[in-house]
């Protein structure tokens, strides 16, 4: 994974994926640059989160400690431009999490992570220099350089694929390293 901007903005289904994990923060540790989300994705994560469980949230204190140890920061619109592009990614894609994530990014020249198949196609073709990086390519980077064993690996993809039901889809570049750990037989 590689990540020339100064930060890396989550959109909320990669939130999602690597809270499921249950190594968040040690995932967001690994990450070569700052990383970010929107006020509005934090906003929406926060519900999300909290509805997912009802007993112990293992998911949401992550969360919550990322943002609290300044591992994961959380900015919001700091000019009009950025509001404008914000309601205009809005009107045309109709998610107001994704469009907050791309409008910030598009203006200060940061990269985005998102598994949104619609929001990559439209980033893709509106702003075709904004680098865009996924779950996968976090955890295979993540995996990497903590040195995890095909067994430990496939436990946090099972947990990512079970509790966000996430699954790369059938043009994505990692999938078919996705089915070799998911597929490796257990010890």
């Amino acid at each position: 994974m590689l990540i020339k901007n100064s930060h890396l903005v989550l959109d909320a289904c990669c939130v999602l994926n690597l809270c499921a994990s249950e190594h968040f923060i040690s995932i967001l540790k690994t990450i070569p640059a700052q990383v970010v989300i929107t006020e509005v994705v934090r906003q929406k994560e926060l519900i999300t989160l909290q509805r997912l469980d009802t007993k112990k949230n293992e998911r949401i204190i992550q969360f919550e400690q990322a943002i609290f140890q300044k591992i994961l920061l959380v900015v919001d619109f700091e000019s009009e431009k950025e509001q404008e592009t914000f309601i205009n990614y809005a009107f045309m894609m109709g998610d107001d999490g994704e469009s907050a994530t791309g409008a910030i990014a598009f203006h200060r020249d940061w990269a985005i992570a998102t598994d949104d198949k619609r929001a990559i196609s439209f980033f893709q073709k509106e702003v075709p220099l904004l680098p865009i990086v996924s779950t996968l390519e976090i955890i295979k980077y993540w995996s990497e350089n903590l040195n995890l064993s095909q067994e430990q690996l496939r436990v946090v993809l099972h947990e990512i694929q079970v509790k966000a039901r996430y699954r790369p889809g059938k043009n994505h570049l990692l999938l078919a390293w996705w089915e070799s750990i998911m597929e490796s037989p257990s010890y």
